[in-house]
């Protein structure tokens, strides 16, 4: 009898561990259909477009394929500031990374804490048109940066071939809408605030077509949506025994076409 119990809380395990995921319907309840995700997505977009001034933080783990699709996790926490249309800071700090990002509407300042350097380029005075400078002609990539664009919903609903509403689960005791949307290379998945003010409180990508299919997960929280920004956050002041470089512009590769580059 023990024994034939044994096996009885074994499948029970078994059953919990491997039932499928409910459709989302179902979870609304028979007669009340899923929301869109593209709606609630959109409304998210919308949201953060009409702040004049917002801050929050992130605390970001990210996926590095180190060998044969194994991997490794590093943590990193970020803190962004953002004053539209021509404000921008972010500072970032955690096992591999230690920089503060600066737009002023006239230059971007990235310094770097760790090796003492900073680099400086003109741009033009808008936060979308600065930060589409800095990647194309320099590589620079900055995260969550495009939540402070105001062309985020175009940004976010590009070629997506496939979406889905999964439910209503919790971030960190905060009822979210959880999306899933799917392209050739990326999935992406978003949790979104159902309270009024529909804010993203937790990202995932995951890289399909790289090795080990890495994921960058970030829970972003402290939200401000009413804070006042003095000018004087957004400019760099250069610290002593800190030195200037270049930043190094994108040149095409001899065998692709493609660019590389970008770090000063």
């Amino acid at each position: 009898m023990r024994s034939n119990r044994v096996w009885c809380l074994a499948l029970l395990g078994l059953f919990l561990v491997s039932s499928p995921v409910p459709d989302a319907a179902a979870q609304q309840g028979a007669t009340a259909p899923a929301p869109n995700p593209m709606t609630v997505i959109r409304q998210m977009c919308d949201y953060l477009k009409s702040l004049t001034q917002f801050s929050f933080r992130a605390e970001v783990t990210n996926d590095q394929v180190y060998h044969a699709g194994k991997k490794l996790q590093y943590g990193l926490d970020i803190e962004t500031f953002v004053k539209r249309p021509d404000r921008l800071r972010i500072n970032a700090e955690g096992d591999m990374v230690n920089k503060q990002f600066f737009f002023n509407g006239k230059t971007i300042t990235l310094y770097d804490k760790t090796d003492k350097v900073y680099g400086s380029m003109e741009v033009p005075p808008s936060i979308e048109e600065a930060l589409d400078k800095a990647h194309k002609d320099f590589g620079l990539k900055v995260a969550l940066a495009d939540l402070a664009s105001p062309l985020l919903w175009e940004h976010v609903s590009k070629r997506f071939e496939h979406s889905l509403y999964v439910g209503l689960h919790k971030v960190r005791g905060l009822s979210c809408h959880h999306l899933a949307f799917d392209r050739e290379d990326v999935e992406f998945q978003a949790w979104v605030d159902t309270g009024d003010k529909p804010l993203p409180r937790k990202i995932v990508f995951t890289l399909k077509k790289m090795e080990g299919s890495p994921q960058w997960t970030a829970y972003l929280s402290d939200w401000n949506t009413s804070v006042m920004l003095e000018d004087g956050l957004f400019n760099f002041v250069v610290p002593p025994g800190v030195k200037k470089i270049k930043f190094v512009p994108m040149q095409p590769t001899p065998d692709t076409g493609k660019e590389k580059g970008g770090k000063p």
